[in-house]
């Protein structure tokens, strides 16, 4: 069919056939088909939609579309997904938990994007840490090291990168077959056995309604499962940071924390230890979910996941001593500024997206694809919901440069949160939970 046919067929509610897709990505990867036509066929999605079957069949052409790994490893081979938040730091500490236990995390991650920050951004605050290595060396580290986080190459599923630059830009990113078939094809492409989805729910999220993110959640279940790749989803809150901190350096220091028991955030653990337990039971590493976390709890407290950690940077070109010395290499600001309360109460809630786009305004997130990032700077110590402050006690310290930025930037954090007398209601972090081990 003619990709102008299938863009009609799509954009009058009809459902495609296999072999349309399998023709429409096969000309969206050689480029015979135009920015126009991919831009109309994503806009005729978005409005329309696609049955389960069809979004499979987007799915599996889009990871045929490029290279396809295979691995000859001693373990399974797991990785997890986050639809991203702030202060989510998650895939900087579970992927050397995972591999401590005896998994291996070949991760694709991504950078920054909008209010939400990127994993390779805040690893590329390691000095001389390599996002984009050769094969040989993405290989070579996750054989020894377990776990090794770097960006999409060309060579993967390089039919979703040209579909999502132009979704990016044509304002057809939130359309849930979409969002399904450009995730899964890239992990359907690494040549995983077992997948963890978190799905972020909240008003920091990139899907901010409840029932758009089960939705997708349970998209990504059911189309992993028709690609025969065993996959759970969970749906998590992000209506506050998920690590007391947002910033590139400052979320890698915090991941250091947890990793080393310095410091442990409670609400981050509970996402952390529900992601890990999870890929262990999808790896046939451990049999039952107690199990699991005990597994979990052994490689944090007697410093394996760390060691892990440690591999990792080392192998992709960071520092050899990086955990015992991380505090010498991360980039630190200039200024450092506590934002005061403005009264006295309790913290009730949190604008999750504008302290996002306050580290995005301070240079630590892209305005442009091509912009410089700034690591060093962020939010750290941000108070959690239901805490008693007193007015004038911090309830988040800046960190930047300029006054002038340093203003504009407390005046966000001060427009984010809401202060009342009374103790708020206490909120979920795990909402549902869809899958393999549900």
């Amino acid at each position: 069919m003619l990709p102008q046919e299938v863009i009609r067929r799509k954009r009058d509610g009809h459902s495609l056939r296999r072999e349309d897709l399998d023709s429409f990505i096969k000309g969206v990867t050689d480029s015979s088909i135009t920015e126009g036509q991919v831009a109309a066929f994503a806009m005729a999605v978005f409005f329309r939609g696609m049955s389960p079957e069809e979004t499979a069949w987007l799915t599996a052409a889009m990871a045929a579309s490029g290279e396809r790994l295979s691995w000859d490893l001693d373990g399974p081979v797991l990785d997890k997904h986050s639809t991203g938040g702030v202060g989510d730091l998650v895939s900087l500490v579970l992927g050397p938990m995972v591999a401590a236990c005896g998994g291996y995390v070949p991760m694709i991650s991504g950078r920054g994007l909008g209010h939400t920050g990127g994993t390779l951004d805040k690893l590329e605050s390691i000095p001389g840490y390599e996002a984009m290595p050769g094969n040989d060396r993405f290989r070579r580290t996750v054989r020894e090291a377990g776990v090794a986080i770097i960006g999409q190459t060309g060579s993967l599923a390089p039919a979703d990168g040209r579909i999502y630059a132009i979704r990016d830009v044509t304002a057809t990113v939130e359309s849930i077959p979409l969002i399904t078939a450009s995730i899964l094809s890239k992990k359907l492409a690494a040549g995983l056995e077992g997948l963890v989805m978190d799905v972020k729910t909240g008003n920091g999220a990139f899907m901010s309604e409840y029932e758009r993110s089960v939705a997708l959640a349970g998209s990504l279940v059911s189309v992993a499962g028709e690609a025969g790749l065993p996959t759970s989803a969970l749906v998590t809150d992000m209506s506050e940071p998920l690590a007391p901190c947002a910033g590139n350096a400052l979320e890698v220091a915090e991941a250091v924390r947890f990793l080393t028991g310095v410091r442990r955030d409670p609400r981050l653990a509970q996402v952390v230890m529900a992601l890990c337990a999870e890929m262990l039971l999808l790896g046939g590493l451990a049999a039952e979910r107690g199990e699991a976390e005990a597994m979990l709890h052994r490689v944090l407290d007697s410093g394996l996941a760390a060691e892990h950690f440690g591999r990792m940077v080392a192998g992709l070109g960071g520092p050899t001593d990086f955990i015992e010395r991380w505090e010498a290499y991360l980039p630190a600001a200039p200024r450092q500024v506590a934002v005061a309360a403005p009264a006295s109460g309790y913290v009730a809630g949190w604008e999750t997206r504008r302290l996002g786009l306050a580290v995005v305004c301070q240079g630590g997130g892209r305005i442009r694809a091509d912009q410089h990032v700034d690591h060093s700077v962020g939010l750290s110590d941000i108070v959690r919901v239901g805490t008693f402050v007193k007015k004038g006690d911090p309830l988040a310290v800046l960190h930047g440069e300029g006054e002038d930025v340093g203003e504009a930037v407390r005046a966000m954090v001060l427009e984010a949160v809401t202060l009342r007398p009374e103790v708020p209601e206490a909120r979920d972090v795990i909402f549902d939970w869809q899958g393999e081990g549900a």
